[in-house]
């Protein structure tokens, strides 16, 4: 049947179309008309082919994405109630963040934890305590999202000191199996283009590779926050584990499959016209799945201004639980592979960050430019460019600066601080911070609530 269809068929090439797309402009230019360029300079051309293939392959896992829900520690017991009833809710990994130690024991108690992943996002570090939880369970699916360089980068110093925070983590990162992570979010969070998100997590991975050797990298995992550009989003996704391969082989490392964790971005979420969040968060899982992520946690419609509540974990859940089980995206993460137009993205953000980290190498480093702050400028340079952007309207987020609900009133509804928060306490470096772009509009409407 297959040969019988395609042999009816003769084959057309890449220059064809586009001598036939050209006669059809009746004159006018064939790349001023039809390439667009995005912000990060990749040019997206009206049609694709085989011949845009590359021959990378790209490093996918083999297993399903978990399902996870985020619960904060503060107490345990609450804590613990709350992870039970979304495993039986349909969780399959559950994320505690915690920013003191904790009775790890009460805390995971009943959970079945060779079928649960567990994310330990540790705002403090002591290596003790993680070589306690280490020893006691000794499981393979206990990830330790520590990251002593991302929090130098996020707050502007370490937890302690460089060399003090590095012999506290070699305390434990040979011992357990999931030691640290690099946490890709924070620059995402803060603004960055794709290509400079990819750029500094590659350099952020390879500080550490230089610190603690390259066998390190087998206990590392990644945090990705998953943006609005949908095609973009996985093929940043896939770029980075080509680029992941690309530095490994350097250091003779081969066969290696990065764990990727995920959540969608918090930079184009709004609390006015919130419930269009669910939308935004939508397609931003859809990418993270298609761009073969481990492990996806949502982000509920209304996170950035109520505190955690039941209905908006429970909606955020069930959005993962319809892709997964009514939408067809089980076992999803392979249907990208193939696809000409995504597999050119993919080739052209590895090329560009590749180009930007080997400069990045050459200057001494990444822990070298953000101490400098070259970093952190190149960083708010490009998200100036898109807040300007934003505000003149060339950047759209629905009901907030295209045809927004002016009647909606938001004043009384904030349980939680939205906007930036500005730290006066003394830092080695400045931090890179997290925004959101509609920050300084919200604000204005806020102040004329009545």
């Amino acid at each position: 049947m297959a040969s019988f269809l395609f042999n009816d068929f003769d084959t057309i090439t890449a220059a064809a179309w586009k001598q036939k797309i050209q006669v059809d402009l009746n004159g006018l230019d064939y790349n001023e008309s039809l390439i667009w360029k995005s912000n990060e300079g990749i040019a997206v051309k009206p049609f694709y082919t085989k011949e845009d293939r590359h021959l990378s392959k790209v490093s996918l896992p083999d297993v399903d994405y978990n399902i996870c829900q985020t619960i904060f520690v503060d107490n345990i017991e609450i804590a613990n109630k709350l992870a039970l009833d979304s495993i039986e809710r349909g969780a399959t990994a559950i994320q505690f963040i915690a920013n003191k130690k904790f009775n790890y024991k009460l805390l995971l108690d009943k959970i079945d934890i060779d079928k649960t992943s567990l994310y330990l996002k540790l705002e403090f570090l002591d290596a003790t305590f993680v070589n306690d939880i280490h020893n006691y369970y000794n499981n393979s699916y206990i990830y330790f999202q520590i990251d002593i360089i991302g929090k130098l980068a996020s707050s502007g110093n370490w937890h302690t000191n460089m060399n003090s925070d590095i012999a506290e983590t070699k305390k434990f990162i040979y011992n357990s199996n999931n030691s640290i992570c690099v946490n890709a979010s924070l620059y995402q969070n803060a603004g960055a283009s794709i290509i400079q998100e990819l750029t500094y997590t590659l350099a952020h991975t390879n500080e550490y590779i230089e610190i603690f050797g390259p066998s390190i990298i087998t206990k590392i995992h990644f945090n990705f926050s998953i943006g609005n550009n949908y095609f973009f989003e996985i093929a940043k996704l896939r770029a980075f584990r080509i680029l992941l391969d690309a530095l490994l082989n350097e250091y003779k490392i081969d066969d290696f499959t990065a764990h990727i964790f995920s959540k969608p971005t918090l930079r184009n979420k709004t609390i006015y016209d919130y419930n269009v969040n669910m939308l935004r968060t939508t397609s931003e899982c859809m990418s993270a799945i298609l761009g073969g992520v481990n492990t996806i946690s949502n982000i509920s419609y209304d996170s950035i201004y109520h505190k955690s509540n039941e209905f908006g974990e429970r909606i955020a859940r069930n959005q993962l639980l319809i892709l997964k089980n009514e939408a067809y995206f089980s076992d999803a993460h392979k249907i990208t592979d193939g696809s000409y137009y995504v597999e050119s993205l993919e080739k052209q953000f590895a090329e560009k960050a590749l180009q930007l980290f080997k400069q990045i190498e050459k200057s001494g480093g990444f822990l070298s430019q953000l101490k400098k702050g070259i970093i952190q400028r190149k960083i708010n340079e490009h998200a100036e460019e898109e807040q300007d952007r934003f505000n003149q309207n060339k950047t759209i987020l629905l009901g907030t600066n295209l045809l927004p609900e002016l009647t909606n009133k938001m004043k009384h509804e904030l349980q939680i601080y939205p906007f930036l928060k500005t730290n006066n306490s003394k830092t080695l470096i400045p931090p890179i911070l997290k925004k959101r772009l509609s920050e300084h509009l919200e604000q204005k409407r806020l102040k004329k609530e009545l």
